[in-house]
């Protein structure tokens, strides 16, 4: 593919001026182990390619030392294997800015990425030492509607999701111009990341949420482990991986001016755990469709057995439910599959009588929301079991673009 190389002559300090003249003259539903798809820092060194958290690379490297590369065809924090502890910010344009605004501020922060990833403190960084260890961090850049309105690339637009009885949405939560997704293994690694990028990015926008996440600590479990949710239930255990041989037709778009990027669904799941506290566990299990032990399906003794939707029990009822999630959220044609990569939350909320707000930070990626994620939602939406205790309270669409050169920045090829 032809790229445009970086702008010469653009300094980060002249971005950061020039940043700050103009401000002053402008004046899916839960996902617990749903069948939907089949099978420069001293010492630092490339991640581990297993998926989940693990023990390490096995390379015998301290997982602090760990780099992800930021420059690629493909963005990082996609495919890359999800890191413990995520802090999603979503950011909207200040008053005045546009597509030009963007441009310098994509430079800015890719900048920053870059140097982050790889331990390196980003320019001008008054506390280097905080990022020294990368943990595998991963930034990863979208943009709403509204953003990709401002852009050429026709193949990157991406619409508003429908809406769906069951949501419950809240505006503190919903679509902003820009998302930066932040992974790391460690979390003072993860905060001092996004330090940076709100710094840089405050000539240009606000900041309208910050969803942060967390799956198990890397070393608990080993490499490939599928995490639980905070309700308990082992989540992701179908999921595409890169070995299968529809990935890329499944995760990146092919569009002549998108080629390479993809499209990210955002959901705020609310888990309402006072009710679920009161469910037995075969009731939990029924509403899912999978045992909590080990995530094997009901009809089956392990994981990864595939669930059988027609075997029935000895008084004839089928032994997975027709509205379980599992079986709502099964694939009806090969195209309804995509990546999820979600994390938990909680938030001390006293209002609530167990003492906080919990739930799930539901993060998907596919070439094609409207092909593969909204049939699937709009039957999770309509018949659930797990609708009793889940309620999605945010919703957010992305394009995110193709990965960047050394040399260029996270949307140089859009932003012209």
């Amino acid at each position: 593919m032809t790229t445009t190389p970086a702008t010469p002559g653009w300094s980060r300090r002249h971005l950061l001026r020039s940043g700050a003249t103009a401000l002053g003259s402008a004046g899916v539903g839960w996902t617990l182990g749903a069948a939907l798809a089949p099978g420069a820092s001293t010492g630092a060194t490339p991640a581990p390619s297993p998926s989940g958290s693990g023990s390490g690379s096995g390379l015998g490297v301290p997982i602090g030392n760990e780099i992800v590369p930021f420059h690629g065809a493909h963005q990082a924090g996609v495919a890359t294997p999800p890191a413990a502890y995520l802090s999603l910010l979503g950011l909207d344009l200040k008053k005045g800015r546009g597509r030009d605004d963007l441009a310098r501020m994509m430079r800015l922060l890719s900048d920053d990425a870059s140097r982050l990833s790889t331990g390196a403190g980003a320019l001008a960084d008054t506390e280097a030492e905080l990022g020294a260890k990368p943990a595998s961090l991963t930034t990863t850049f979208g943009f709403g509607p509204r953003v990709m309105a401002m852009t050429s690339a026709t193949g990157g637009q991406v619409e508003p999701l429908p809406a769906f009885g069951t949501d419950a949405l809240e505006e503190a939560w919903g679509q902003t111009d820009v998302v930066i997704q932040i992974c790391a293994d460690d979390p003072m690694t993860l905060a001092h990341a996004r330090r940076m990028l709100l710094k840089d990015s405050a000539a240009f926008t606000t900041l309208r949420w910050c969803q942060d996440g967390f799956r198990r600590a890397r070393g608990i479990e080993s490499d490939g482990t599928t995490p639980r949710n905070v309700m308990g239930q082992v989540d992701g255990t179908v999921n595409p991986a890169e070995t299968d041989t529809d990935f890329s037709e499944l995760i990146w778009s092919d569009a002549a001016d998108f080629a390479g990027g993809t499209f990210m669904v955002v959901r705020r799941i609310r888990a309402l755990m006072t009710t679920w506290d009161e469910v037995d566990r075969p009731s939990r299990e029924a509403a899912v469709g999978r045992r909590i032990d080990n995530g094997a399906p009901l009809t089956g003794t392990n994981e990864f057995d595939d669930p059988d939707f027609k075997a029935v029990n000895a008084a004839g009822l089928p032994i997975i439910d027709a509205a379980s999630h599992i079986a709502r959220a099964r694939p009806m044609t090969t195209k309804e599959r995509f990546l999820r990569r979600p994390y938990n939350y909680t938030v001390t909320d006293p209002s609530i009588d167990i003492g906080e707000d919990a739930g799930l930070v539901f993060i998907a990626y596919a070439a094609s929301i409207p092909e593969q994620f909204v049939p699937v939602q709009r039957r999770l939406a309509e018949t659930d079991l797990l609708n009793e205790w889940t309620v999605a309270i945010g919703s957010a669409v992305y394009a995110v673009p193709p990965g960047a050169a050394d040399g260029e920045y996270v949307g140089q090829r859009i932003f012209g």
